[in-house]
């Protein structure tokens, strides 16, 4: 549940930093000159045409663990004093076959300790889940997490944006084919989560309910089950084996605040490597 009610008007906002992993990094989301957009880029674009000088960060790194966005992310962006912070983390260690939940709730929380007195507002997120197997083997952790969370923001006075609870993105078309990371209507869905979360008037429906699904035959649902395995799973399962991360050697999606121009961008913070996996 939301720990803090919306105010009835939006703060002003000049100046946003997001921390995270390849959520908050914005993959799935595959703009035509091979970067990722993501609900990030998206509420900084919405925030940007409300406010004169807008400036946006993204420190997120796909891959990272809750551990390394500590260590790499959250002194950084406390130093920046933003409006606005964004901190999802923490599943990508939930997501692995053995997880210390005691360490990473204990990270999270001094991970919010240093922000929140750092920062206009925090917002805390309990991560989207995708309806299926790895979901329902998770769950359990999931939830562990997210009651955390929920606690940390009443103490710390963060707002917490509810994804867990909406069923619409557990719907797997609103998943990529790798099965981790939304699709780009996913992402608008959460930046109108965050944007209505902040107090601004809705501007779609985040949690509307997609039309009826028509099941794909048997065998289809085989190839797609052996071609995900085949790009997707097992790469995944070499990297774990390896104790390697698609984040390795990526630097932050935009490290610095600095205002938006989507020309000075791309040159300023090129495309992410593509072969570099998940």
């Amino acid at each position: 549940m939301d720990s803090t009610p919306a105010s009835s008007t939006p703060p002003v906002i000049t100046s946003f930093v997001a921390l995270g992993d390849s959520f908050t990094e914005g993959m799935s989301d595959l703009l035509p000159d091979g970067s990722y957009r993501g609900w990030a880029d998206l509420l900084a674009t919405r925030l940007a045409a409300r406010t004169d000088g807008f400036r946006y960060a993204n420190l997120a790194v796909r891959g990272k663990l809750i551990g390394q966005i500590a260590e790499e992310q959250v002194d950084v962006a406390a130093a920046l004093g933003a409006d606005l912070v964004t901190l999802v983390g923490g599943l990508n260690d939930v997501l692995r076959p053995k997880c210390d939940m005691g360490r990473v709730c204990g990270l999270l929380e001094q991970s919010v300790a240093k922000l929140a007195p750092n920062c206009g507002r925090l917002v805390l997120m309990r991560s989207p889940g995708r309806r299926g197997p790895v979901l329902e083997r998770y769950r359990g952790r999931m939830e562990h997490l997210f009651s955390f969370i929920d606690a940390l923001a009443e103490e710390h006075g963060a707002l917490v944006v509810d994804l867990y609870s909406g069923d619409a993105l557990s719907d797997p078309r609103l998943w990529a084919d790798d099965r981790l990371h939304l699709t780009a209507e996913g992402h608008r869905r959460v930046a109108e989560a965050v944007w209505q979360r902040l107090g601004h008037p809705a501007e779609s429906d985040w949690r509307a309910a997609l039309p009826p699904a028509v099941l794909p035959r048997w065998y289809e649902r085989r190839i797609e089950d052996l071609r995900f395995t085949r790009r997707h799973l097992l790469p995944w399962i070499g990297r774990r084996l390896t104790g390697r991360s698609s984040g390795d050697g990526l630097p932050p999606k935009r490290p610095d605040l600095a205002p938006l121009d989507p020309a000075v961008d791309r040159e300023r913070y090129p495309a992410p490597d593509l072969t570099s996996g998940l």
